[in-house]
């Protein structure tokens, strides 16, 4: 059944053709009115501007956690970021809490009040391994073709995307519609850190895994409110970033993620490697008519007092990148023994450069994002 509603839609993609822009249709063909709106604007905005994110920006920061309003962003330059990251990494598991510590419930209010100050939500999910019950990061060999149909755990997977289906069914607007996200599953794919990754799955067998769950949420669980975000971390070429492509029909935005990290020659490696990269996505996103981002990156603690302005907005100016999102302000790591944390406080070294990177027209945080009535 699957198969044959992705027949149809693939026709009706053809049919839709004559008169839609094909470069700022959403891949799901039933996608709500308000979905395929963010989608248009999003496309339409990326050669000009780039949207800036922050993972859990509202739910914690250096020093605090669950303060109402409260975000580090907003604490230095009096404005939240346009774009907000969220994780439900847990939700399959019937948990009150993602893996962060921070509740389901706090998420929904966030992403609606995200929505209705105009700005834009993502949700990736760190998926835990349905073979073995262990965590994202648990690579047992034979994981993606257990949830695969006729594996092992396909009705458990199944199950997990159910309560996947009732979590983003619950995101409406005020007025009941679902708010739009992007979905970004699956991350990091060409890495090989995830049971889904590049070691542990044949290229044939993480295309299935994408189709089956997208196919399944759209058809099964009549959700049409995601732009499908594929995102990649390592690839040299265009054939590698690829090699696990499930199809311009499947699609919405194309993606990768890269953090600069600390050395003599950490700076030059992140620029080098990050100019080569955004090279091949935003050529590929152009001949594909598709939208390219940066979904994660960032410089752990920035210990560069002019990192925004010095090594990332040189990037961003240079290439049409839709969003850029860095990670999450945990503050100290017990784990780890050090401090963990993407954007900068108050008092922060690089603060008083991420104020100047903030006043560049091309970047847009919430409130000139709001100016763009990108839900109209």
């Amino acid at each position: 059944m699957l198969l044959i509603y992705r027949a149809c839609m693939s026709l009706l993609s053809c049919i839709t053709f004559i008169t839609v822009i094909h470069a700022q249709q959403c891949s799901d063909m039933s996608a709500t009115t308000l979905t395929q709106k963010l989608y248009s604007h999003l496309y339409q905005l990326k050669d000009d501007y780039t949207i800036f994110g922050h993972q859990d920006a509202m739910a914690y920061g250096v020093g605090w956690r669950s303060v109402p309003g409260k975000s580090d962003i907003s604490d230095v330059v009096h404005d939240y970021p346009g774009l907000y990251g969220f994780d439900i990494a847990n939700i399959e598991l019937g948990m009150s809490k993602n893996i962060d510590g921070v509740p389901f419930k706090d998420i929904r209010s966030n992403i609606q009040d995200a929505y209705a100050r105009g700005g834009v939500s993502t949700i990736s999910w760190h998926v835990g391994n349905p073979l073995t019950g262990k965590n994202a990061w648990d690579t047992t060999h034979g994981s993606v073709a257990s949830v695969l149909p006729g594996g092992q755990q396909h009705q458990k997977y199944k199950s997990w995307l159910d309560k996947v289906a009732v979590f983003l069914q619950s995101l409406k607007t005020p007025a009941g519609e679902p708010i739009p996200v992007l979905f970004r599953p699956f991350h990091e794919l060409t890495g090989t850190w995830f049971w889904w990754g590049k070691n542990n799955c044949t290229p044939e067998q993480f295309i299935e895994l994408w189709n089956f769950t997208q196919d399944y949420l759209m058809q099964v669980k009549n959700i049409h409110h995601l732009i499908y975000v594929y995102n990649t971390a390592d690839f040299e070429d265009e054939a590698s970033f690829l090699l696990r492509y499930p199809g311009d029909q499947n699609v919405d935005m194309l993606s990768f993620d890269r953090y600069q990290y600390e050395g003599v020659d950490g700076r030059a490696i992140f620029l080098r490697v990050m100019n080569q990269q955004l090279g091949i996505l935003t050529k590929l996103a152009s001949a594909k008519q598709k939208i390219a981002a940066i979904a994660e990156t960032g410089y752990e603690a920035i210990p560069d007092p002019n990192w925004w302005t010095g090594t990332l907005y040189p990037l961003l100016k240079q290439y049409p990148v839709s969003h850029v999102l860095v990670w999450r302000n945990a503050g100290f790591m017990k784990s780890t023994q050090k401090m963990h944390y993407y954007a900068p406080y108050p008092g922060q070294i690089s603060a008083p450069d991420f104020k100047l990177f903030y006043t560049y027209p091309k970047i847009l945080f919430e409130k000139q994002l709001a100016t763009k009535n990108i839900y109209q």
